[in-house]
């Protein structure tokens, strides 16, 4: 316990236990340093308490009453199936608690001391950690900063009442009968799909031409098919205008190409992106800690800061606001301060979204690739192809090998159908190795597997493939 101002030297203070936050302060622990993690909230963050994993788990029972509802090309017929909201809420919330337990289980199996409150810095190697009972002050070696992000509030849609983030929208206690979503981005295909199939009357306002804009057309056009199957209505190049809301439902109006529009449901979410939680009383200004004219901290290849003994990652650094991003850049920073030669490389970095279908990505599209002066060769292979997707009734989609024309090298892979957030780890791999084609195509896949899709698309790239026609 600290007495007065006197300040307790530690090696690295962790500001953040979010998936960034709480795997820096283990792998910095491993290492041998002394390590203190501060947060205001939960541990685990956004990702494990209001993001990726209660909104997966949601995702993951809204699938299973799709399922039930229409089992008729496997003979299967259910009457009268119905949702329990409160169960299924229940359900998320339990997934949550294990996950949350579970990160603190590892932080004291690591000797990480928490402490639960908020960071102020005082100068650039001193901070003070306060909450309502102790204000200790700590005389850092090294800092690292995760304090993560917050969804973006508009002027005209402030959160409030029927409008709603996706914190609220996740903790919603009865299935909506209508919901407008302004934005299309992966948050709101991921919720608003989410709700559809819980049968909710879904409108999606994307201001852009197209929902999921940073995945290729081809991708998205067919989780834009799928989604209009299930009632949703996407309304592309739309400029969202104002809202007004009473005790029972939204209005949204908007306009298209100069045609004023509007639109009511039970509730609004705005999902148009995320700010770094870099402002405030963080005091980064005490500490030396320079930030971008968007509030990101500016970091070099290794994450440091303009403070060379604090380090940042995750969401308030630039690049995608990813939980993966974030652990892999806490890893390299706390290898960092120990000093080994660690830097960031997002050249390997996946981005999944899990609409349905599934759609995910690495290394470098078509597109990107010939910008940056490769000659490239692609092959797409569909998933109508593959045994197992057939028998899964799932044969939408398909996966396209990106590779370097000169030395089969394989530059980036994307892929939209079942299972693709779990198929990308495998591509991932081999741009991050540097494998070749022959690497992939030769690696016996087993039989019948979703995986075989890798093996063949890699085939079809090198001119003999299997099981489509080659053309």
């Amino acid at each position: 316990m600290v007495v007065g101002d006197a300040s307790l030297d530690i090696d690295t203070l962790v500001v953040g236990a979010g998936p960034g936050g709480y795997v820096a302060a283990i792998r910095a622990a491993q290492l041998g340093q002394k390590v203190i993690i501060v947060d205001k909230s939960e541990l685990g963050g956004v990702c494990l308490n209001r993001g990726c994993i209660p909104s997966k788990a949601l995702i993951s029972a809204a699938h299973q009453f799709e399922a039930a509802q229409h089992g008729e090309a496997f003979g299967i017929t259910a009457e009268n199936v119905k949702v329990d909201f409160t169960k299924t809420q229940e359900f998320k919330q339990g997934v949550v608690k294990k996950m949350t337990q579970g990160v603190g289980g590892l932080l004291k199996g690591n000797k990480v001391e928490v402490f639960s409150g908020e960071v102020m810095f005082i100068n650039e190697n001193e901070a003070r950690a306060f909450n309502d009972h102790e204000s200790p002050r700590y005389r850092f070696k090294h800092c690292i900063l995760a304090t993560g992000s917050r969804p973006i509030e508009l002027k005209p849609f402030p959160f409030g009442g029927r409008i709603l983030s996706s914190t609220e929208a996740l903790n919603l206690q009865e299935i909506p009968q209508s919901l407008v979503v302004i934005g299309g981005g992966y948050i709101g295909a991921e919720l608003g799909q989410m709700f559809s199939k819980f049968g909710t009357k879904v409108t999606i306002i994307e201001g852009l031409d197209t929902v999921l804009p940073g995945f290729d057309k081809d991708m998205t056009r067919l989780v834009a098919k799928n989604m209009e199957k299930t009632g949703i209505e996407i309304v592309t190049n739309a400029k969202a205008e104002s809202a007004e809301q009473t005790d029972k439902n939204v209005t949204v109006k908007y306009s298209v190409n100069g045609e004023n529009k509007e639109v009511t449901a039970d509730y609004l979410l705005v999902t148009v992106g995320r700010r770094p939680n870099t402002d405030g009383d963080l005091g980064l200004d005490l500490a030396g800690v320079e930030l971008t004219e968007r509030g990101l901290v500016k970091v070099d290849h290794q994450g440091r800061t303009s403070n060379p003994n604090i380090f940042a990652i995750g969401d308030i650094v630039p690049g995608l606001a990813l939980a993966h991003k974030a652990s892999y850049e806490g890893k390299v920073a706390a290898e960092v301060i120990s000093g080994l030669p660690s830097v960031v490389d997002y050249k390997g970095m996946p981005a999944v979204v899990f609409t349905d279908p599934e759609c995910s990505s690495v290394g470098y599209t078509e597109t990107e690739a010939k910008e940056k002066g490769y000659k490239v060769k692609t092959g797409k292979f569909p998933f109508a192809g593959n045994g197992r997707a057939t028998s899964l009734n799932a044969p939408e989609g398909f996966l396209k090998i990106v590779a370097n024309d000169e030395n089969n090298v394989v530059l980036g892979a994307q892929i939209v159908g079942i299972e693709a957030s779990n198929l990308i780890a495998e591509l991932g791999l081999a741009v991050e190795m540097g494998a070749t084609l022959e690497d992939v195509s030769l690696t016996i896949h087993a039989h019948p597997t979703l995986g075989e899709i890798v093996m063949e698309a890699a085939e079809l790239v090198e001119g003999h493939p299997i099981h489509v026609i080659s053309r």
